[in-house]
């Protein structure tokens, strides 16, 4: 049985780590998508799934390249089957998640023990020393694909808002360009958004448009870079309590992270409070241009989201969706 859900920030015991669940349980795993209960999901797909226009909201799989942090480019081979009369090929493909659209999983990201400064925790309290030395599944990306990701999706366009209202052309998306709340908080007004409990939050920042502008050399420069700089949504405390009090499932931005980075204020840095902290999965680097146009064209910004992530119990660093798991479902 789920605990009661603190109603506002508040309310929460210690705001930094909310674990309501049994230690190694399926309900840990889930964090917050435990939100996405079927009610939630039922309601979502019966309000929202009208016209059956889709989009997938997966960006290719070669980008970011060449990815920064030091990570793994992409590669993609086709090989014979069977070389002796090349009968059928095979795809090979090697990558990580984190180079392209994938949520964060529970496992990818820790935070520090404020009564351990030096010690780092997981979501429920998991150590590094359960997810690297043991086959525990403990929080990892598995519990969320015994069902998916399902339910009512609303998008933030800021993209656009910022275009049109200040002229600002998206070339800033590799920079540390603050979103502010109050910004979004406009843009939700202003778009007829009215936040319920289990949505999905999309925050459209430009990412896609700021690397197709970019030279083979300037995405080598940024790869390069040892503190590399994103644009997102402020951190701060005021960004704390709007996810908690609308009570989201999961945030997830078109930016190579949700939030601006790095944080300029470090006390509330959000993977650490809503990722480690609340189990609040964040989805990176989707692309949005599409969702955004069908947006627009029907004047209508909240749709119906599915995803399923990777079926690997033991998953940590983001979920690569496959084929078709971002997929808007509907319009009225």
């Amino acid at each position: 049985m789920s605990a009661p859900l603190p109603a506002t920030y508040e309310d929460l015991p210690n705001p930094r780590q909310y674990w309501p669940a049994a230690p190694g349980s399926y309900e840990e795993g889930l964090g917050m998508l435990r939100l996405l209960t079927p009610e939630i999901v039922a309601s979502a797909a019966r309000n929202e799934i009208q016209t059956g226009e889709r989009v997938c909201l997966n960006w290719e799989l070669e980008n970011l390249n060449p990815p920064g942090f030091g990570r793994r480019p992409f590669n993609h081979l086709i090989k014979y089957v069977d070389s002796s009369n090349g009968a059928a090929l095979d795809d090979e493909y090697h990558f990580n998640p984190q180079q392209s659209s994938q949520w964060d999983g529970l496992r990818h990201h820790s935070a520090p023990d404020k009564e351990n400064p030096g010690k780092k925790l997981w979501y429920g309290g998991t150590t590094v020393e359960e997810i690297m030395n043991t086959d525990s599944p403990r929080i990892g990306i598995g519990h969320w694909a015994k069902k998916g990701i399902a339910g009512r999706g609303v998008l933030i366009d800021y993209a656009s808002w910022a275009e049109r209202t200040k002229g600002l052309k998206p070339d800033y998306a590799l920079t540390r360009h603050k979103i502010s709340l109050d910004e979004v908080l406009t843009i939700a007004q202003e778009s007829n958004i009215k936040f319920q409990k289990g949505d999905i939050l999309f925050l459209r920042v430009g990412l896609p448009q700021t690397w197709s502008a970019m030279s083979a050399a300037e995405r080598k420069t940024y790869s390069e870079q040892a503190v590399p700089q994103h644009a997102g949504i402020e951190q701060s405390e005021r960004v704390l309590k709007f996810l908690w009090n609308n009570h989201f499932s999961a945030v997830a931005s078109d930016a190579v992270s949700f939030e601006v980075y790095p944080a300029i204020e470090e006390e509330f840095d959000l993977h650490h409070h809503i990722l480690a902290g609340w189990g609040m999965p964040i989805g990176e680097m989707f692309d949005l241009n599409g969702l955004a146009e069908l947006c627009k064209q029907h004047n209508r910004w909240t749709f119906f989201i599915s995803s399923s992530p990777l079926n690997c119990a033991r998953g940590l660093s983001g979920v690569r969706p496959s084929s078709v798991l971002h997929s808007l479902l509907g319009f009225s």
